[in-house]
């Protein structure tokens, strides 16, 4: 399955009517259309500039792991609706014990696609075999620095050789096996300029989709310049070369065609709450989901999910709530 065509579909169709009427069918005929993301464990090796782990405040909020009965219980809950399996969504999985049993319980339950958010930093070619041997689908490596000094800078405690050691294991294990890996570079105005150089010192051949996005408030972040407007100017000439570059060396490309504008309605989201699920050790979906109880069809009747999703195909866009920074970025296929 090919996760890039459907959310350019979802781009393409601007009638959110149409998007919840197709919400609405895939959930009455009991079809797959959740994006679940499953953090295992609340924990980070490093302290990247940009990301709430230099918040010691919300650090102080994070505890716990997924025990392997637990595991096993949301699997059965709520894996059999489950369109993609994003395995980290603000953690590191990589340092979960369990993190190939996580992959294998989406493969018994044959969720389409499952992928893996992480830094890179503890993973070697043993490790990434293991993972793809139990069926994972995609990697998706964070990268906030094309160059090695603005790398350690920005990914504090992580090291630019053993990242570079992570996608040189992806382009040999390519040979063997099918699987993705994408690149995740959160600019600011101080790592910006730098995408210039990305193909001199990243081999097009250890990856094969590249997201650049902007700078986003999570938190009480280390780094706080999130004034992108120095960049403007520029943004459309680099993001254009990155896009030849990506075209030459069969990249599928995820960026934006200009500076994304905050207060901008980015129609694309606005299913993005019926279609996105958490899960961690302290969450599960919506507060109330007893999932250690009951199922996700078995709740989602109980609060009237079904009817939810069919009244939002008579709401105006106004009512419905939209993530500007979400989705927010044109797909460039090759």
């Amino acid at each position: 399955m090919n996760v890039y065509r459907l959310l350019k579909l979802n781009r393409k169709i601007k009638s959110h009517r149409i998007k919840f009427l197709g919400l609405y069918l895939l959930h009455r005929f009991n079809k797959r259309y959740l994006a679940v993301n499953l953090d295992p464990v609340l924990a980070c090796n490093l302290r990247c500039k940009m990301c709430h782990f230099t918040d010691a405040e919300y650090i102080k909020t994070l505890k716990g792991q997924l025990e392997d009965d637990e595991l096993e219980k949301i699997a059965k809950t709520i894996f059999n609706r489950a369109l993609k399996l994003q395995i980290g969504c603000g953690t590191e999985p990589t340092l979960y014990k369990n993190l190939v049993k996580v992959v294998e319980l989406g493969t018994f339950y044959n969720v389409p696609y499952i992928s893996i958010t992480t830094n890179a930093n503890l993973l070697d070619e043993e490790k990434i075999e293991a993972l793809l041997k139990a069926g994972l689908h995609e990697f998706t490596i964070s990268l906030h620095g094309v160059h090695k000094e603005t790398y350690e800078n920005f990914m504090k405690q992580g090291s630019y050789e053993k990242f570079h050691l992570a996608l040189k294991a992806f382009a040999k294990l390519k040979k063997k096996y099918s699987f993705k890996v994408r690149i995740n570079y959160t600019f600011n105005k101080d790592n910006f300029y730098e995408l210039a150089d990305l193909f001199s010192h990243f081999n097009g051949q250890s990856f094969d989709i590249l997201q650049i996005r902007p700078i986003q408030k999570i938190g009480n972040t280390e780094y706080n310049n999130f004034n992108l407007e120095p960049l403007r100017a520029d943004y459309s000439k680099i993001i254009n070369q990155i896009k030849a570059s990506c075209r030459v060396k069969n990249i599928t490309l995820l960026a934006s065609d200009s500076i994304p504008n905050s207060k901008q309605i980015n129609t694309s989201s606005l299913i993005f709450d019926y279609t996105f699920f958490y899960i961690s050790p302290q969450e599960f979906w919506y507060k109330g989901a007893t999932w250690s109880h009951e199922s996700f069809n078995a709740h989602a009747k109980k609060i009237g999910w079904q009817q939810l999703l069919l009244r939002n195909i008579f709401k105006s866009k106004k009512q419905l709530k939209s993530l500007p920074n979400r989705l927010n970025y044109e797909i460039e296929f090759n």
